[in-house]
């Protein structure tokens, strides 16, 4: 069947919202974790933008590897997630920060540097928003799962904090769950120091709040951080935005 040009431009902007869409969103269950590991999305080409995150050294300097380097989690391994990837406040209801993540019914080369906004819908921060940025995955992830990158969050299955920074050998506080107060973050580095205090102050201390998700394009605050960026794929994936964003902190 042959269409008239007429009906085919008017048939454009209909094939092009589909082709745009809407991106991955729904309901969602949020966790905590900071192993100090090199993220799975550090490696090369595992995002559709030909770049990866950057990932550090045992100083916390970036590395200029073409994320070739080997992780600290595994012996002789010499990478690790960078302290500036951990979560700050932007206002008193939004916060950037980073996550490892799995969405169902998707795969990690469609979600590798891609952003969420996850909006709290339980525990004390219920109505604030985080934005986050897909930095890794992990095998004991369920579906829509975002496992949050907070200092002293809990090392989890892996550990490179001991390599790192010399944290105990199950990391600080329990491996699951980590620290249990705003004094424990006292004695942290002091590199991870406000990524610590972030979880007892903006976040209030929430313990696994649920959240509704969806896919948006990356404030450039946080690819400015990451040095991650996607192609446009099923939303327009250019970062929004100023590329610095200070910490926002209450008047008192």
């Amino acid at each position: 069947m042959h269409l008239p040009l007429s009906t085919l431009v008017a048939l454009l902007p209909f094939f092009l919202e589909t082709v745009s869409g809407q991106g991955s969103s729904g309901t969602g269950k949020t966790t905590r974790y900071w192993d100090c590991c090199k993220p799975s999305c550090g490696w090369p080409k595992k995002s559709n933008g030909g770049n990866q995150v950057q990932t550090c050294d045992k100083n916390d300097r970036v590395l200029n590897d073409g994320g070739n380097t080997k992780s600290g989690c595994d012996s002789g391994g010499s990478a690790f997630m960078c302290s500036s990837q951990a979560p700050w406040a932007v206002n008193e209801t939004t916060s950037y920060g980073w996550a490892a993540v799995n969405i169902a019914n998707s795969n990690e080369a469609a979600w590798c540097c891609a952003c969420y906004e996850l909006t709290f819908t339980g525990g004390a921060v219920q109505g604030k928003k985080l934005i986050v940025q897909a930095t890794n995955t992990g095998g004991d992830l369920g579906n829509n799962h975002f496992d949050l990158a907070i200092p002293g969050g809990g090392v989890g299955i892996f550990n490179a904090c001991t390599s790192q920074y010399g944290a105990p050998s199950n990391g600080w506080g329990e491996r699951y769950g980590g620290i249990k107060s705003r004094s424990d973050c006292d004695s942290f580095p002091q590199a991870l120091k406000a990524g610590c205090y972030w979880r007892f102050d903006w976040f209030k201390g929430a313990d696994n709040p649920p959240v509704t998700f969806k896919q948006v394009a990356c404030p450039a605050a946080i690819t400015a951080k990451s040095g991650c960026k996607r192609s446009n794929d099923v939303i327009n994936e250019t970062p929004t935005g100023p590329s610095n964003v200070p910490t926002w902190t209450p008047t008192l």
